[in-house]
């Protein structure tokens, strides 16, 4: 049988048996770069990374919480070891001495829960409760190593230093972690704004006219993108003295995208507070 039959017979074949013929190698790769190049370019987009942030977030919090927690609950037992003082147990005294920790460690809670929320959306918090965290967490290290301290035991005092310490670090770091997390979405919306900006085109003015209408080629103008410093010179211009420089003020004065607007509301601020020394601009995110 001939090469060109047998062809023909295993196309035959092919048709009878209702089944397609099998991709070749080159067209399973072609495929399978096809479905990569889908998938990492979902994977960048800035909507998944907030995802992806907000899982690490999640269990950043959970975790800090749970040592944090931890920490407050093993000083619990010196603090009140430290407040009763010998008193005779289950006697008022000695009752009394078990509010001590959780009237520090609840004003504690409540700072770190606040600067959750507040380092969320980048707020920073006054010097009152910075002062009021460290207060609380000053007062609970020196009623857990009192006496430590007074016995000259060295390993006592780093027994009972460690947890508040350990607490002290967490309650700190916790802070800056959230900030950061909250800073890498800015970055990811901002990144995907600079790369997908639409162009700006200026529109066509179409003017009447009474005389014979002269069918004439129309001029294409290439479309200039919009760079960032366009879009800082329009709300440069559009500032003035008392308005508070907000994203929500820079897209409305500029059109530009939720992700730029954080970015042009920093730059202006930074730019007015270098001109001004006297703080003649507010900023708020």
């Amino acid at each position: 049988m001939t090469e060109p039959a047998k062809e023909l017979r295993g196309l035959e074949g092919v048709a009878t048996s209702g089944r397609p013929p099998a991709p070749t190698r080159a067209q399973r790769l072609a495929t399978e770069a096809a479905d990569a190049a889908e998938v990492r370019r979902w994977q960048d987009h800035p909507d998944v990374v907030a995802l992806r942030v907000e899982r690490v977030r999640s269990q950043v919090d959970r975790l800090c919480w749970a040592g944090i927690v931890l920490g407050l609950a093993f000083t619990m037992a010196n603090v009140q070891w430290f407040a009763a003082a010998g008193s005779v147990p289950w006697s008022l005294p000695w009752l009394a001495a078990w509010l001590l920790d959780p009237t520090v460690s609840l004003v504690l809670l409540a700072i770190l829960r606040a600067e959750q929320m507040t380092a969320r959306y980048q707020v920073h918090t006054g010097r009152w409760v910075r002062t009021a965290k460290w207060l609380a967490l000053g007062a609970t290290y020196a009623m857990n190593t009192w006496a430590s301290f007074a016995a000259g035991s060295l390993s006592g005092v780093v027994l009972h230093s460690v947890p508040p310490l350990i607490v002290f670090a967490a309650a700190e770091a916790i802070t800056d972690l959230r900030d950061k997390l909250t800073e890498a979405v800015k970055v990811a919306f901002t990144d995907a704004a600079d790369h997908t900006e639409p162009a700006v085109e200026r529109p066509e003015v179409h003017e009447p006219t009474s005389s014979p209408v002269r069918h004439e080629p129309r001029r294409t103008t290439s479309a200039r993108r919009k760079l960032f410093a366009d879009y800082l010179a329009d709300a440069r211009a559009a500032w003035s003295a008392g308005v508070v420089i907000t994203p929500a003020w820079i897209r409305e004065v500029t059109g530009c995208s939720r992700g730029l607007s954080s970015r042009l509301a920093g730059a202006l601020t930074a730019e007015l507070k270098a001109t001004t020394p006297e703080g003649g601009a507010s900023h708020e995110l």
